[in-house]
């Protein structure tokens, strides 16, 4: 069972949000905070494993809290929903130690995929976020063959088509469609191209595929 702390300042928020995780067979809110100073003294206190953030907040911000929660409870985890996609937030709570960031407008379900994603040391990022976060990437110069992760000539032909697509933004089901094979095939291409690179996550995998793709030849 997987405990998760709703912090959000609108009651309203937090009471929809407890509706739809409990549908989860393997959610449990264990609790609810209005601020991030309240939300400090509840990870304290009922140890969640996955905290559920808001941004905006009086008496202490997302982004405080995320800070001080991830400094002094090495346990839990954050991950941010707002209705804010600002570069400065999304940038501050990930350089803090938040596994994902999303908007309220995720519908439920993947809402309740990517807590339990968190949950399991991946980081979540809500539909052009990644983008953002790329976009900040300083330029890097033609990289040595060599300089490559020792995977790299491991993938094949089709592995490094969906890295192209990925590094693009694109959903497995869009990758899928372009690529006339089945979600279930992606997801594979998908975990080998993880494995294989020593990538931890999508968007780790996206940063790679920009940084070095472009001065490769594919």
């Amino acid at each position: 069972m997987i405990r998760v702390l709703l912090v959000d300042d609108q009651s309203l928020i937090r009471q929809g949000l407890r509706v739809l995780l409990e549908l989860e067979p393997d959610l449990q809110v264990v609790g609810e905070a209005e601020n991030g100073k309240t939300a400090i003294e509840m990870v304290e206190k009922l140890q969640p494993d996955v905290v559920l953030m808001d941004v905006r907040m009086p008496v202490m911000d997302g982004v405080a809290a995320t800070r001080e929660i991830l400094q002094r409870f090495v346990g839990s985890k954050v991950l941010v929903l707002t209705t804010f996609d600002d570069d400065e937030y999304l940038a501050a709570a990930l350089r803090y130690g938040a596994m994902g960031y999303l908007l309220k407008d995720t519908p439920s379900e993947e809402l309740a995929a990517a807590i339990q994603a968190v949950h399991k040391g991946y980081t979540q990022l809500g539909p052009g976020l990644v983008e953002k976060i790329i976009a900040k990437v300083p330029a890097v110069a033609p990289i040595p063959t060599a300089s490559l992760p020792s995977g790299w000539g491991d993938l094949t032909p089709r592995e490094k088509e969906v890295l192209q697509l990925i590094a693009k933004g694109a959903s497995n089901r869009e990758i899928a469609q372009a690529l006339f094979i089945s979600e279930g095939t992606v997801k594979n291409h998908v975990t080998n191209i993880l494995n294989r690179l020593h990538l931890r996550d999508r968007t780790q995998a996206a940063i790679f595929a920009n940084s070095f793709l472009p001065h490769l030849d594919i």
